[in-house]
């Protein structure tokens, strides 16, 4: 039996495959022009001129007043006696050290079963048995008799294992008010035709940044770490534009 699709719905669909098409067909062309040629490693970038690029804004508490005490060379709030070496002004490098390891083995199993059997009736009804037919058919005799079985099994495991080593320079775009610091930094590795890419960003308060103007990644505020890449390899484990469109068409 054959369902009609309403006309909108079929508009939509051809307008998504031909929209899906073009821009296969562009994908399609540059691809063709950059065979041979190494991907194009980006250029320097000012990460606070970016498109979308928006300041941090966070909970700041009062602004703290320094003090100096008479007859001293220490001032309240200081981190060091001599100049500080380490990170602290916009446009400052400090080095991240990734350092994410995760793995996680998670199984739950969930079993119910249940068994209902009812039966109700009269099994002599006024000396029924004595009494020959056709007078018996008329006679009740089980009344109710039900036969009911439910069982339940679910199963679920999760098995789940990733680690990141690596370190990254990051540039401190912002300096909040209260003296943390917005960090933003990004490298790109070409291997033969694959390039792969290392984003860090978040807030970082001076006082863990160490002596030699390092920081781990998991004393990162509002952490965004993203390591990927792009290039022939990374082509190849995608799949094409019209399997994708055709995963978010069909309903089944």
């Amino acid at each position: 039996m054959f369902k009609l699709i309403p006309t909108n719905r079929l508009v939509l669909t051809a307008a998504l495959l031909t929209t899906g098409g073009f821009a296969g067909g562009c994908s399609s062309i540059d691809r063709l022009a950059a065979i041979g040629e190494r991907p194009a490693l980006s250029a320097i970038e000012n990460p606070t001129t970016q498109p979308g690029y928006k300041p941090v804004q966070m909970p700041m508490p009062k602004p703290e007043v320094a003090s100096y005490n008479a007859n001293s060379l220490w001032r309240n709030g200081s981190r060091a006696f001599f100049r500080d070496q380490r990170a602290a002004k916009v446009g400052d490098i400090m080095t991240v050290t990734v350092n994410f390891t995760d793995k996680a083995n998670i199984a739950n199993e969930t079993q119910r079963s249940r068994k209902n059997t009812e039966d109700s009736g009269i099994t002599d009804f006024i000396g029924s048995k004595t009494i020959t037919n056709p007078a018996t058919a008329v006679l009740p005799g089980r009344i109710l008799t039900t036969d009911s079985t439910s069982t339940s099994d679910g199963k679920g495991s999760v098995q789940r294992q990733e680690a990141l080593q690596t370190s990254v320079a990051a540039v401190v775009t912002q300096v909040l008010p209260n003296g943390n610091l917005v960090v933003e930094g990004k490298q790109e590795i070409r291997v033969n035709f694959e390039v792969r890419e290392l984003i860090v960003a978040g807030i970082v308060r001076p006082e863990d940044i160490q002596s030699d103007n390092t920081i781990d990644s998991s004393k990162i505020a509002q952490a965004r770490i993203a390591y990927g890449g792009r290039g022939q390899i990374t082509d190849v484990q995608q799949p094409r534009y019209g399997s994708q469109v055709m995963d978010v068409l069909l309903p089944f």
